[in-house]
């Protein structure tokens, strides 16, 4: 029988050590797992633990009961591990989980941790919003270049950070800070190593390049050619760094610091000299190994038009406010076309993909200024609600699309990367393209957000938020982030929540000097088009699918009023239109879809009532 005592070994961890005495050996039993919690959300639980740096330990096990007395091994995770997801399904809200976690090292097994209880629940809009931004933050402060801090482009990058996500990283912290997950002085912190990096990193002219080793600071080429400055990068970095210089407003040495350096940072960049030669458009590239040679001149309708806002406000190097019409608005800025009822305005076929309406106004608040040529908030609404429109329609027959699932972007897919819409169409749904429009169509958002979460979220949930993508027609999940898909995502949803990232960057004296020079006006369109998918108009339609020679559409509205209803064929084309007068309450209407009977496919109906628009579809057999 081995002889045994206790003793505490002081230090860090003060730790209770059950020594037994075999053969006149000392075996130390292995350590506990200490802090062991839960977290309980709608579909899934969290769980995370401590554990000593300086103990051993190659794996934990985790057991797992439903009635609080029969635990069964649940899971075994790495040592390295400090947490682990239990995903309970729609089966699991309201049951009580049980569980408890152990050490485990060369055969020896630790204590048992406390036993914890929790149970999933139904969340509210609120809590979703809460999960996912928290969830998503994750990646620009767990993942960040531990030299750096700036952010890595993707979860596979090792040393590769990205200028432009880095600015994205930014601002997702200010929401971090704002919302109480992470604290002021952790994310000055942070701030601090990140400015100080950038003062010593590679730039060219005031502007960084789109990739650099983040250890070392050192450009990375992303291209042959691209292995100096992009400016657009730089524009996305600068927008960050002015959100957090309006942010970090304490009057402390600290703050102050943070504010000196980003200052400088931003007075140091070129914007004019990127002219090229005082031309009447800025250029996107510039190597001190190839010059001009990528020759990218900076024309919209795309996602670089804060490039040009920002070019203009410039303190030290700044570009005339009339630069922003003989350059970034070219001669194939308007777009005339109207798709499933919705005005393009400006941009390529369908508005191009949904990051055009992302990353330009993560910052600048498009809702009540316009330009010559609109409001932008109203461009971007309709950009997203014809995204999400095909999707309905889905003339490709792709696996998956519907009304709550949607949203073609740039994003990974099962063979590579694509900036995918609908004129370049693979079957691919990107999350950060739903999620990320929210200010503009939040609650077709949430409906998308639920979807991912609910019906995919087994295979489309990890560490850090929703992974990039999904294509149901080849059954595949991205494992991979993206620091630009993944910050949208934060900043986005807190712009719809609260506006903080756009009242910060639009508070900055140089961006209201810059809106003036231009020449933007007071607008207030787009607070006459609605942002809810309200019960206000809710259309379907029976039979789905339709043989005969009419259909049936059911209209549940809660106003008075002339009504237009318009059918459209999958290629935006306008079949067939009819007025009616809604009465409150629910009605229907006849529709006559004879001429249709020798041309099968996928329809639209598009109804029109006020400000409200309701769009369902139906195939045509």
């Amino acid at each position: 029988m081995p002889l045994y005592f206790l003793t505490y070994i002081q230090g860090k961890y003060n730790l209770l050590l059950l020594i037994f005495l075999i053969g006149g050996h000392a075996v130390i039993a292995q350590v506990r797992p200490t802090s062991f919690s839960a977290e309980a959300f709608e579909r899934h639980i969290d769980l995370s633990w401590q554990y000593p740096a300086n103990a051993n330990v190659s794996q934990f096990r985790i057991f797992r009961s439903l009635d609080g007395s029969n635990f069964q091994l649940w899971r075994t995770v790495n040592g390295s591990s400090r947490s682990s997801t239990d995903w309970t399904g729609a089966n699991g809200v309201n049951v009580t989980v049980h569980y408890f976690i152990e050490s485990s090292f060369a055969g020896n097994t630790s204590p048992d941790s406390d036993t914890i209880a929790i149970a999933p629940h139904i969340m509210n809009d609120e809590e979703f919003m809460d999960m996912v931004q928290k969830q998503t933050i994750k990646y620009f402060w767990d993942f960040a270049h531990p030299v750096s801090g700036l952010a890595r482009e993707r979860n596979s990058s090792g040393d590769i950070v990205t200028m432009g996500g880095s600015g994205f990283g930014i601002m997702a912290l200010l929401v971090g800070v704002e919302r109480g997950w992470l604290t002021r002085s952790q994310v000055i912190s942070r701030m601090i190593r990140i400015v100080s990096f950038l003062q010593i990193a590679d730039n060219f002219h005031g502007a960084y390049p789109h990739w650099m080793n983040g250890a070392t600071g050192k450009t990375i080429p992303f291209s042959t050619y691209d292995d100096g400055a992009d400016l657009v990068e730089t524009a996305f970095l600068m927008q960050g760094l002015i959100a957090a210089r309006q942010y970090f407003d304490q009057d402390t040495p600290t703050e102050k610091a943070l504010r000196d350096i980003i200052q400088q940072l931003w007075e140091d960049v070129e914007w004019d000299w990127f002219r090229r030669n005082n031309s009447n458009v800025l250029y996107w590239h510039w190597s001190p190994n190839h010059d001009w040679r990528m020759n990218f001149q900076l024309r919209g309708f795309n996602e670089t038009m804060i490039t040009y806002i920002l070019g203009v406000a410039s303190p030290t190097h700044n570009i005339p406010g009339s630069l922003y019409y003989t350059g970034w608005v070219g001669p194939n800025y308007r777009n005339n076309a109207i798709h499933f009822g919705y005005p393009v305005i400006c941009g390529p076929a369908f508005g191009g993909p949904l990051f055009f309406s992302h990353y330009s106004y993560l910052g600048f608040d498009p809702r009540f200024l316009k330009d010559n040529i609109c409001n932008y908030f109203v461009r971007n609404r309709n950009h997203t609600l014809i995204n999400r429109a095909y999707c309905i329609a889905n003339p490709r027959q792709h696996q998956g699309y519907s009304e709550e699932s949607w949203g073609l972007t740039a994003s990974d897919n099962p063979w590579g990367y694509l900036a995918h819409d609908p004129s370049n169409d693979n079957g691919t749904t990107a999350p950060t393209a739903a999620l990320s429009s929210m200010p503009y169509t939040p609650a077709e958002s949430m409906q998308a957000l639920k979807h991912f979460y609910r019906d995919l979220g087994e295979r489309l949930w990890g560490p850090y938020g929703f992974y990039d993508a999904f294509n149901l027609n080849v059954d595949w999940f991205a494992d991979s982030y993206l620091a630009i898909d993944q910050g949208p995502i934060v900043i986005m949803i807190e712009n719809h929540r609260t506006g903080l990232l756009w009242d910060l960057f639009m508070s900055a004296p140089e961006i209201q000097n810059a809106i003036e020079e231009i020449g933007f006006e007071p607008d207030l369109s787009s607070s006459t088009v609605s942002t809810t998918l309200d019960p206000s108009l809710i259309t379907r339609i029976q039979p789905n699918p339709a043989s005969g020679n009419s259909i049936q559409l059911f209209i549940d509205s809660r106003q008075n009023g002339p009504a237009e209803i318009q059918i459209y064929d999958s290629s935006s084309k306008l079949i067939d239109e009819k007025k009616v007068f809604l009465i409150e309450g629910s009605q229907n209407e006849s529709i006559d879809i004879s001429n249709l009977k020798n041309v099968n496919g996928v329809y639209y109906i598009v109804t029109k009532a006020g400000t409200h628009i309701h769009t369902t579809s139906f195939v045509r057999m």
